[in-house]
């Protein structure tokens, strides 16, 4: 889904580059997230790669890219875009994911994508909103990549509750042997991508099945994450 934005979603003053979304003066003063580690995205003195609490624990997937804390405003254009039935904002906000993944390109070994999951909803949930803001995002993210997007190649197979409404624990459990890949992805180079990581359990989960197909790295990428420890 391509929409050209008027205004600014921000401050909704006119755009002079209407394909943004975002004017240049809110970019500016979009929040800036601490130093954090490259690997499990949470903060880090000097953003080193597996920082600390990694080296003990190391997440099972190799870099975490994201385009802001999650802090209004971006917070607020994500639940938007989420719950309110705004489809339209996945073009601003996944171009902001792109700026941000083209950064870290650059200063580090990140390879580029082979291939880009979405992670899924439970099918009764995706009739429910009507779109799955996940998949929206990935779409012309993949295009700008250069990648192959396989929007079918993850499913959700138990309805669970709410990760909002459950502790860090209970995440942990509710996801277990929620999700199934169908294809093989050995030896690719993956971006798994969802709209917000707050405790990491719904990518943890899925990173452990496509770590055991044995691909070659993995890279998560959001529009928004929870910078907790």
């Amino acid at each position: 889904m391509l929409t050209i934005a008027s205004r600014c979603w921000l401050c909704q003053c006119p755009l002079h580059l209407p394909v943004q979304g975002i004017c240049s003066l809110c970019m500016k003063h979009l929040p800036v997230a601490p130093p954090c580690c490259l690997r499990c995205g949470l903060p880090s003195a000097g953003g080193k790669t597996d920082c600390g609490r990694c080296l003990l624990k190391p997440p099972p997937w190799d870099a975490m890219i994201f385009a802001s804390p999650y802090e209004m405003p971006l917070s607020g254009l994500v639940l938007r875009f989420k719950f309110s039935g705004l489809p339209e904002l996945d073009t601003t906000l996944a171009r902001l994911l792109l700026l941000r993944w083209q950064e870290r390109y650059r200063m580090s070994n990140l390879p580029r994508p082979d291939v880009l999951l979405s992670v899924p909803l439970h099918q009764k949930r995706y009739f429910s909103r009507g779109y799955n803001q996940s998949e929206l995002l990935a779409k012309p993210l993949a295009r700008w990549l250069h990648c192959k997007y396989l929007p079918n190649a993850l499913s959700r197979d138990r309805r669970t509750p709410p990760q909002q409404s459950l502790s860090e624990r209970e995440r942990k459990w509710n996801l277990r042997k929620a999700f199934t890949c169908h294809v093989s992805l050995r030896d690719k180079h993956v971006m798994l991508l969802d709209d917000v990581v707050t405790t990491g359990s719904t990518v943890r989960e899925i990173s452990k099945i496509l770590r055991n197909q044995g691909v070659a790295s993995l890279q998560i990428a959001c529009i928004c994450r929870t910078l907790q420890a």
